[in-house]
């Protein structure tokens, strides 16, 4: 999740290419794809939209992680999601922007005109189908994430977060998660804070205790391993059976 090293030119060196909205397109298909399509880098902390920005495109996330938030009356701002990799910006027929989107870490976005997109929802059968699955993949992660803000302990916050990050990082190397799996945390404490509804001391107090009982190992402040995949689920307060959509 980190920055971008490698040539996209060709969608095949792609990191998302299995997972993004173009995944199950033929090769004529992507040719016409690479016709609309364009790549822009945002650094940490760059706003990408603001609410009510008029869409000229609609991308995919390739790298990096930015959030969507909510500017209230008052002016507090409220964080409702988060976009990993292969995640979608945007929606087909949809002209403005709902929520501001800031990238939190260095972010490179692969982007389509949204006018011609839209064309090509109605040709390309492939693109609107994977569309469709992604959102409806998004509304129960929605779901999920009202559990999790509105009746989770913060241990079981910051285990869910944790499972969350995990499971999208071994679905990009086309894994399953799995005991010493390592991967970086794109989130400052301040940002899963901020996203959890916690303070920063509970952020770090919280993941200090997950620390010294052996359920995460850290290396720096962004790198995590975890030691044994299954002891973490159980921390998420959710059915091991179940868990969240990855």
């Amino acid at each position: 999740m980190g920055s971008l090293h490698l040539d996209l030119k060709d969608c095949s060196n792609c990191p998302i290419r299995h997972r993004a909205v173009c995944s199950r397109c033929e090769p004529d298909e992507l040719e016409t794809l690479e016709e609309i399509k364009y790549y822009r880098t945002y650094e940490a902390g760059q706003p990408i939209l603001w609410k009510g920005d008029h869409m000229e495109f609609v991308a995919s996330v390739v790298t990096g992680i930015a959030t969507l938030s909510q500017t209230m009356e008052d002016g507090r701002t409220q964080m409702v999601g988060l976009l990993l990799p292969s995640d979608f910006i945007g929606r087909p027929g949809r002209t403005e922007a709902p929520f501001d989107v800031t990238a939190v870490s260095d972010v490179t976005v692969c982007c389509f005109r949204r006018r011609p997109f839209e064309g090509l929802m109605t040709t390309t059968p492939h693109i609107g189908q994977r569309l469709l699955e992604m959102t409806l993949d998004e509304l129960d992660s929605a779901r999920e994430w009202m559990t999790v803000l509105g009746r989770k302990t913060a241990r079981e916050k910051i285990a869910s977060l944790l499972v969350i990050v995990a499971r999208r990082d071994a679905s990009l190397r086309k894994q399953s998660p799995k005991n010493g799996m390592i991967f970086d945390l794109p989130l400052t404490r301040e940002s899963m804070a901020d996203y959890l509804g916690l303070t920063l001391e509970t952020v770090s107090r919280q993941i200090s205790a997950l620390k010294k009982e052996g359920i995460i190992e850290l290396e720096g402040k962004r790198r995590v391993i975890v030691p044994d995949f299954e002891t973490l689920l159980l921390e998420t307060g959710d059915d091991v059976d179940g868990g969240f959509i990855s």
